[in-house]
């Protein structure tokens, strides 16, 4: 017999409780992580996100919160997502392979002193692995954010951070807590002038 609906919202509540709070055991390292891109951005880098599926999507929303604003207008950071184009996405995995479609563009478009935000939730996923390593092939700062124990690509980053959970959808729900976290610190820098904005000719 199945477990009434409101039992099992309780509990996914309680899981996702108590996956955000084991984040507060990683403060450190994800102050650690902010400063790795605070000071990508001071020195005029770029910001650049990979991820499949739900991570993509979150790619997407976080290089929005850069781009725009996260709370305050003090961004207008340069960041992108190498997952919006489909375009360059399809005619990457027709005329090459799926596993190239982020690392060829972090060839062509990631310059040293860049960083990169690789989400995998497993941190086995063979498109980022193959982004991650490219990227810093090239001379940018990589940052993961995964799950679970880490998978290869915890091995691969300046600072991964890593969410101690088997669920792959409580290890979403903790990268975009820990995406918005980043943000903040970033805009907080951008406030103080430790990052330099773009607002020529803007309100």
């Amino acid at each position: 017999m199945s477990r009434p609906p409101s039992s099992l919202v309780r509990q996914s509540i309680q899981e996702s409780m108590q996956a955000k709070a084991s984040l507060l055991e990683m403060a450190e390292q994800v102050s650690a992580a902010g400063d790795l891109l605070i000071e990508a951005l001071a020195r005029g880098g770029t910001v650049f996100f990979v991820g499949n599926g739900g991570s993509a999507a979150d790619c997407q929303h976080l290089a929005a919160e850069l781009v725009g604003r996260f709370e305050k207008r003090v961004n207008r950071l340069p960041a992108l997502a190498l997952t919006t184009d489909t375009s360059i996405l399809t005619a990457l995995a027709n005329d090459f392979r799926f596993d190239e479609v982020f690392s060829r563009q972090v060839q062509a478009l990631v310059r040293p002193g860049d960083a990169l935000v690789a989400l995998s939730t497993s941190g086995n996923s063979a498109s980022i692995l193959a982004a991650v390593r490219q990227a810093r092939a090239q001379g940018a700062f990589i940052l993961g954010l995964t799950g679970r124990d880490g998978g290869a690509m915890a091995g691969l980053c300046d600072c991964c951070l890593v969410v101690p959970s088997q669920r792959t959808c409580r290890i979403q729900e903790c990268h975009i807590t820990l995406g918005h976290i980043l943000c903040e610190l970033i805009e907080q820098a951008a406030e103080d002038g430790r990052i330099p904005t773009r607002k020529e000719d803007l309100p």
